[in-house]
């Protein structure tokens, strides 16, 4: 029987999931695939550290060049993380040719379109679903099963922690930061959460959506980025009284030819799909020409969820191995589509706003938003606050560039004590 070997970079949470599961199911694997899948070697620069397997006789190495040079090595797991040595591994398994598969978001968001091309010209696979979402397909999705059908929209719950920090402050009436103690006390956050809770974690993911979903090249750089970190009980509050949720969001649509791809916290009505996403669960919502509308659902991160998306991967390459097709997938873009700047972007919003109480406060501020066309849908006064009043405003779609003069120019007035609240509204037809 046909033998693949493989070789695991880094022996992280991630990558001992992935041996884990290789060592378990390997009768599985060879039922389901028709061949032998062995774990050749492993790299890991800590030969002390403890293991949660046992790995038998299989080689531990800390020299990149054991796994490199070695010719029944065909398949590469890459689950070091970050840029480099990630990236040169990466590179030089591939030229040599070796395929890869990786759950490096950061690498990929960066430097994707040259690790495509290194793997296009060398007629390697390079496949990377575990990037994005965990054990959800999307990125197949996304790649094959969605590509006859126009994608229009992509909007996802793609960063765990934050669905899960926002989901207590919810539920319970928590505030940021006690629940962000538990998250991390829980293992959903980091230590330092900065690139969890600032966004930067979900705008990687959304540019390698953008890149697949609509066959561009879609970069890091290119991701307009707001983190939870300003959200307030008192928001999530009054987005329930609308009958609204806050979720952060990942969304990438195409218009006009132009892509716009941000990721913010957004209210989303309580009949959305994404509404009904809870803790630290992920889900991606599609709009296409002719299917319409799907969600795909589950766990995002974690050892065992994102060892499977990359086994996924494994299985993909072995068939592709077997039949001599392996580098015959397309290219993940062809065109190079602008970026629509923020500025330009169109939608709703959500308004907060602390103004001094007296005749024509209102009219003031309507009479500004008006001249930089922005129309209201609603209009509510909250309270009285020591002769001062907070009032809810709900925009009609508006170019944000718009938005943003008319703020600035509240901002200035003397009746305006605080600009409380700026929040986009997704999903409102």
């Amino acid at each position: 029987m046909e033998t693949i070997n493989i070789a695991i970079l880094g022996l992280g949470t991630v990558g001992q999931g992935v041996a884990i599961m290789l060592l378990k199911y390997e009768e599985f694997l060879e039922r389901q695939l028709g061949c032998k899948i062995v774990l050749k070697r492993i790299l890991e620069k800590d030969w002390q550290k403890e293991l949660d397997f046992d790995k038998g006789d299989i080689p531990l190495s800390d020299n990149w060049q054991d796994v490199l040079t070695d010719p029944d090595i065909q398949i590469v797991i890459e689950t070091m993380g970050g840029i480099e040595p990630a990236k040169t591994f990466i590179r030089e398994a591939l030229q040599s040719g070796k395929n890869v598969v990786t759950a490096n978001k950061d690498l990929l968001a960066l430097h994707g379109q040259e690790l495509f091309g290194i793997a296009e010209e060398a007629g390697t696979d390079l496949y990377f679903e575990a990037s994005v979402g965990g054990a959800i397909p999307i990125l197949c999705a996304l790649r094959q099963n969605l590509i006859s059908d126009p994608i229009r929209e992509v909007m996802g719950i793609v960063n765990g922690t934050t669905n899960y920090i926002l989901s207590r402050m919810t539920d319970q009436g928590d505030d940021f930061s006690s629940v962000l103690a538990d998250a991390q006390k829980l293992g959903f956050a980091e230590a330092n959460p900065a690139s969890d809770v600032e966004g930067l974690d979900a705008g990687r993911k959304a540019a390698i959506l953008s890149t697949l979903a609509f066959q561009s090249q879609v970069t890091l750089d290119d991701v307009y980025i707001e983190g939870i970190t300003g959200i307030t009980r008192e928001d999530i509050l009054f987005a329930d009284q609308m009958d609204l949720c806050i979720k952060l969001v990942a969304l990438c649509r195409e218009t006009d030819g132009k892509i716009e791809v941000r990721v913010h916290p957004a209210l989303l009505p309580k009949a959305h799909p994404l509404s009904s996403v809870k803790e630290a669960y992920n889900a991606v919502f599609v709009k296409a020409d002719r299917l319409g509308e799907v969600m795909l659902y589950g766990r995002g991160a974690g050892r065992f969820p994102t060892a499977s998306a990359i086994l996924g991967d494994v299985a993909e390459i072995v068939r592709n191995i077997r039949f001599g097709s392996c580098g015959s997938l397309t290219r993940v873009y062809q065109r190079e589509k602008a970026i629509l700047p923020i500025e330009d972007v169109e939608t709703r919003f959500f308004l907060r706003l602390l103004l001094t109480d007296r005749p024509g406060v209102l009219a003031t501020v309507a009479r500004i938003l008006g001249r930089y066309q922005v129309s209201l849908d609603t209009v509510n006064q909250i309270d009285l606050i020591g002769g001062n009043a907070e009032l809810i405003f709900v925009t009609h779609l508006v170019r944000e560039g718009d938005l943003r003069k008319a703020l600035e120019e509240i901002r200035g007035l003397e009746i305006t004590k605080e600009v409380i609240t700026v929040l986009r509204v997704e999903g409102v037809a």
